[in-house]
């Protein structure tokens, strides 16, 4: 029980304090005066003033209410390492017992894991948050069981209203190799070296004895056979990488641990680097000038990135019709530098109506089969000369092109159609208004009639189901065959036009192996944890994919058709690293998580962070090898922190449960106070002026 007198003024303190001062003012005026009964005047008058002051005698009753003691509790990764989980666990149960020990003190446990998207360990954030919500002034001690590899500063937390205490865990006698880099492009041009700097650093007083200075890194790429260096330690090192195809790559780099370090965690790093082309260098002859020439033109020219060397050939070398060469073109056809020189460097060779006429000798053609076959990429655009006896076909590339000539034109309307294998290959399965009976585009005008070969698949047919484009390999390269030469049909618009765009686009980006455009192909996209497997087929059914996880496990995943083509399944990886999916005809690899993960950048324990804070707020920093110290009370600005224990501040706390006022001067008592001061006033003036008057 606590009383108290308490006051609740009628009028602001100042109107009542002025009053006040004038009353004494008057009553000294008066007395200077000699007029009777003024200062009884003035009692009546402070009797109003206290009555306006209301005072009142308040009587509590309260109940006492606990300390709180906050122990934030790190338990992210880097907690796991060695015994520091152990040693948590252990501070934990003694933080309880300690606590319940004191009496009137209750403890709150608050555990924290890894941030959010790398953001490694937060402490100090949650720190503030807790004390936002909890009773500042019941506060009276804040302990943190960590490793001391905090990633938030003092900024995000604030003046703090008890000693802070930090409980170290780890062991001052830790070492490690920590792999890192230092820098990571997200693009990289494919075929070109680039240089990553990377850098590998024994930490701890073990490691500073290592006698050897350099140690073997190895660099793999999409999980192929890795390439092996030999790099200082402690140094930052450039280290040459080439990236082998066009997408994702991964980037994984190992270096061997020391024997009793900390954790082998940071000895890799897994990084995804897209491949790009720096310019894509286009070669397109055309054989004739016609209406789908300019089609072609604008469709590479529209393409920033397209380096186009556009030929028209305007007269074959026979015809001798007097006109000067210098009107015909702006320079001579460079046959031999483009088909000999230079014909590797081009990413596609565009023939567009083109026929033998003699311009190009046999061997250039040869060249240009040998090209594809080592990878190159071809289209052919088949006009009525595909069909005659100067075809293409009756030349070396006979050997790689899909389609063989029946020597027939059709000139009539052709509408193209998908056919099953069209429906499935992502080329053709979505350009927009594709239907497989009733697409929403407008017919051509003329087709090519071939026959197709046996590997050629074909995705798009015309009259009578002949083949209208096919696509196949040859070698190491592709081939397309376009069995028309009215395309161009739909950029104008004819009877309501087509995806001339997205077709021809889809075909040349297929040719020069597109990663999102390959048929037959498995890959993974990650959002967090969740892994979306995607399997791409021509087939009706997906085999199982087998994931290997970075421990070794495997799992068998069942894919479901999601479209036609298009498997998928959502797998949840529990780890991070490189994952390897495989279905016995098409492997895959993608990394989880980050490149090198926050919380094993750094991993000795170390008390350098929390430090100061400790020193600020009274408290102390304690290795929990070396024993946990005992909890004692303190009182408020005395030193909190000493060899083996640890001090918290009682705060008193408090909760009224009861409350009761009793006026000091009620209505009834102000009224008769200050009539009987009157009353005596007027007798002792009227006596006063009596005495005047004899």
């Amino acid at each position: 029980m606590m009383s108290d007198l308490v006051f609740a003024p009628l009028l602001p303190w100042g109107v009542i304090i002025v009053l006040a001062c004038l009353f004494v003012l008057v009553g000294i005026f008066a007395q200077w005066r000699g007029l009777g009964g003024a200062l009884l005047r003035s009692v009546s008058g402070f009797v109003l003033l206290a009555a306006l002051a209301n005072p009142s005698y308040k009587v509590e009753e309260r109940e006492p209410l606990p300390d709180i003691v906050l122990a934030l509790v790190d338990r992210s990764s880097s907690q796991t390492l060695s015994d520091r989980s152990s040693q948590t666990d252990a501070a934990v149960e003694h933080l309880r017992s300690e606590v319940e020990r004191l009496g009137n003190s209750e403890l709150q446990v608050v555990e924290l894991s890894d941030a959010e998207a790398n953001g490694g360990t937060k402490l100090l954030g949650p720190l503030r948050d807790t004390l936002a919500v909890e009773q500042s002034a019941r506060v009276a001690g804040i302990f943190l069981v960590t490793d001391g590899q905090v990633h938030d500063s003092e900024d995000d937390l604030g003046a703090v209203p008890a000693p802070v205490h930090v409980l170290l865990s780890g062991n001052d006698t830790e070492f490690d190799r920590i792999l890192t880099i230092e820098n990571a492009p997200a693009y990289a041009i494919l075929g070109e070296p680039f240089r990553m700097v990377l850098r590998v650093n024994d930490l701890g007083p073990e490691a500073e004895g290592i006698e050897a200075r350099t140690v073997p890194l190895r660099v793999s790429v999409d999980g192929a056979s890795p390439m092996n260096f030999d790099i200082p330690v402690n140094q930052d090192i450039e280290v040459p990488v080439s990236l082998t195809h066009p997408g994702t790559n991964v980037l994984q780099f190992d270096v061997p641990s020391l024997e009793g370090e900390l954790t082998d965690r940071n000895n890799t790093a897994i990084i995804q680097i897209n491949g790009v082309r720096d310019r894509l260098r286009v070669l397109l002859v055309s054989g004739v000038p016609h209406p789908g020439e300019r089609t072609w033109r604008n469709l590479l020219k529209s393409d920033s990135a397209v380096d186009l060397v556009h030929f028209t050939i305007l007269r074959p070398p026979g015809k001798q019709d007097g006109t000067p060469v210098t009107e015909l073109s702006l320079i001579a056809f460079p046959t031999r530098e483009l088909f000999v020189e230079k014909i590797e460097e081009f990413d596609l060779i565009i023939l567009d109506r083109y026929k033998r006429r003699g311009l190009l000798p046999s061997e250039y053609f040869e060249n240009i089969r040998r090209y594809v076959e080592r990878g190159g990429a071809l289209l052919v655009a088949a006009g009525p000369d595909y069909a005659g006896a100067d075809s293409v076909f009756r030349s070396p590339l006979e050997g790689i092109l899909p389609g063989v000539p029946t020597a027939r034109v059709i000139e009539s309307e052709v509408l193209p159609l998908l056919t099953e294998t069209g429906a499935r290959h992502p080329v053709t399965s979505g350009l927009q208004g594709a239907d497989a009976e009733t697409p929403d585009w407008g017919p051509w005008l003329r087709q090519i009639e071939v026959t197709a070969r046996d590997t050629a698949r074909v995705v798009l047919d015309g009259v009578d189901g002949a083949p209208l484009l096919m696509l196949d390999d040859a070698g190491q390269g592709r081939v397309a065959l376009l069995a028309s030469d009215q395309a161009w049909l739909w950029d104008r618009g004819y009877a309501g036009g087509g995806p001339q765009s997205g077709l021809l686009r889809g075909v040349a980006h297929w040719l020069m192996k597109e990663p999102e455009l390959e048929e037959e192909a498995l890959r993974a996209e990650i959002n967090g944890k969740t892994m979306r497997i995607i399997r791409r087929t021509l087939a009706d059914t997906a085999d199982p994919v087998i994931v290997t996880e970075p421990d070794g496990e495997e799992a068998t995943i069942m894919l479901s058709e999601q479209s036609f083509g298009r498997f998928e399944a959502l797998f949840e990886a529990q780890q991070e690293g490189l994952y390897r999916l495989s279905d016995g005809s098409e492997e895959t690899v993608i990394a989880v998580g980050p490149a090198a993960p926050r919380e094993f950048e750094e991993t000795l324990s170390t008390a350098e962070v929390l430090s100061p804070l400790a020193a600020r707020s009274g408290g102390g920093v304690y290795r929990l090898q070396d024993g946990l110290p005992d909890i004692r009370t303190v009182r408020e600005g005395r030193v909190a922190a000493g060899r083996g224990w640890m001090g918290i501040v009682p705060r008193e706390a408090h909760r009224v449960v009861d409350m009761r006022l009793w006026p000091l001067l009620p209505g009834w008592l102000t009224l008769l106070l200050a009539g009987l001061a009157l009353l005596a006033a007027w007798l002792v003036e009227g006596r006063w002026q009596r005495r005047q008057v004899r």
